[in-house]
């Protein structure tokens, strides 16, 4: 009788440890589907869930905040049908904050959307990096077909000085970035915004009420087209 007790005893040991076991087995499987499960979706702090490659964030020299823009529209300099068209209008009318039926100069969206986010250096003038007196050159050759001097500073002496409140689609931007001069130039668009060739953020836009731009601003310029 003694030992029919030990041998219920052992018998319950061994099927209590197997429980354990199977349910320690179980939690482990489900924290691991839960890991798997989150980085699947990409999944971070709060449930915020982030889609690579959805959109380029842009920060000028300027801004106080990111400026987030949609990706680049796939449009060519040489051809560009309707539905490209309509595509790079609505990109460029959220970056500009205009209505798309005003921006009707769709060469110079397609021009700038070309170089966009082109790093830049200084002197460079290629697809690899390109400075902002080259891009706003290439700009004016390619888009009015108007050859413009190659600096910023000779730019700006061969150019009708105009005022701000004049500005107008294509006309020529300036600053002092430096102790030297004119030292950086850009393309105006509309709405107070151009287009150039950012140290930090290479081929972009920027506001000309940008904290940064604003006190370096020095002339607006305009040459025959």
């Amino acid at each position: 009788m003694k030992n029919f007790f030990h041998l219920v005893i052992v018998i319950a040991l061994f099927s209590s440890c197997k429980t354990l076991k199977n349910s320690a087995a179980k939690n482990n499987t489900t924290s691991s589907s839960k890991r798997h499960s989150h980085a699947g979706n990409n999944v971070f702090l709060d449930d915020i869930s982030v889609t690579p490659g959805s959109k380029r964030t842009v920060i000028s020299e300027s801004s106080d905040s990111k400026k987030v823009y949609g990706p680049a529209v796939n449009t060519s300099k040489k051809s560009l049908g309707a539905e490209n068209s309509m595509q790079v209008q609505l990109k460029y009318a959220s970056i500009l904050d205009v209505p798309a039926d005003q921006l009707t100069n769709t060469r110079l969206l397609v021009d700038i959307d070309y170089w966009w986010g082109t790093k830049y250096c200084l002197g460079g003038s290629t697809e690899d990096c390109i400075d902002c007196s080259a891009f706003t050159q290439n700009l004016m050759r390619e888009v009015y077909a108007i050859n413009i001097p190659r600096t910023a500073q000779e730019q700006y002496e061969n150019s009708e000085h105009i005022k701000k409140s004049e500005l107008q689609e294509g006309d020529l931007v300036f600053f002092q970035t430096s102790r030297r001069g004119i030292s950086h130039v850009g393309v105006y668009i509309a709405n107070n915004k151009f287009a150039h060739a950012s140290n930090s953020s290479g081929v972009t836009i920027s506001d000309l009420d940008d904290s940064y731009w604003k006190q370096r601003y020095r002339a607006a310029g305009r040459v025959l087209k």
